[in-house]
């Protein structure tokens, strides 16, 4: 059994303020929430205080991207390093607002992975096809490159902690949302690549979540599909209550 991944993705929205006051309303409400891991990926300059909110509960933080060198002269940028030692357990990778507004390619998004995998942060590494890439039945080549180049080098040591995001950028922020059944048609397609990869066993354990406009009323049906192992949520985790709902999914 895939033990589920409900992750929220903060952008760049909530000062530090904002995201502790969120955070002091938030963990009660999730308390007493088992048999699902819960991540939350706020912006870089609020992690370190979140982690001591967080500290001692059930829910994780990451970050939203990092670069793929430890240390060195990137102003700017924020290393795996440095997100382990702010609190972070995980980091989202190859978001498709990373490819598509500042032109991150496969092959960046692999350097990244070996990166956070070297500092022992869990990647969550986002895939997903164009509105004009569905609608020319090019979505399952697509994603397959997205993933082969992406995980490219990865041995089944790093398959261990990796979970994949499948984000159609058709449905982020547009209020449109994959159906259960085509999110699941793409979900198992994934898994099926995944196990061409790396192996039926380390495929079997990978967390495929779903993104792209979840929200508390659509959350139940997607997490009811078998190969759909849990959401990556934009604009509904920015309030406790909404995300609350999410994390607490009926399935």
């Amino acid at each position: 059994m895939r033990r589920p991944l409900i992750a929220g993705n903060w952008k760049m929205y909530k000062g530090l303020e904002e995201a502790l006051a969120f955070a002091r309303a938030f963990a009660p409400k999730v308390a007493h929430v088992d048999a699902r891991d819960i991540l939350i990926c706020p912006p870089f300059v609020a992690i370190h205080a979140l982690a001591q909110v967080f500290a001692g509960t059930n829910v994780l933080l990451g970050g939203q991207n990092v670069h793929h060198e430890d240390q060195g002269a990137f102003t700017g940028e924020v290393s795996a390093p440095m997100l382990k030692s702010a609190g972070a357990t995980h980091v989202i990778i190859g978001h498709s607002e990373r490819r598509q507004l500042f032109g991150e390619t496969d092959e960046g998004v692999n350097r990244k992975v070996h990166a956070s995998l070297r500092s022992s942060l869990s990647p969550v590494v986002c895939v997903g096809e164009t509105l004009s890439e569905r609608e020319a039945g090019l979505t399952l080549e697509v994603v397959g490159k997205q993933i082969e180049r992406g995980l490219h080098g990865l041995g089944q040591e790093g398959a261990s902690s990796l979970a994949v995001a499948y984000e159609p950028v058709w449905a982020i922020g547009t209020g449109r949302t994959a159906t259960p059944s085509i999110a699941q048609e793409v979900h198992a397609f994934i898994r099926e690549v995944l196990s061409k990869i790396l192996g039926p066993q380390a495929a079997s354990r990978i967390r495929i979540l779903y993104g792209g406009s979840v929200k508390p009323d659509n959350v139940d049906e997607l997490m009811a599909e078998p190969d759909i192992d849990g959401v990556l949520v934009g604009g509904a985790s920015l309030e406790p209550e909404s995300f609350e709902r999410i994390v607490k999914y009926r399935g």
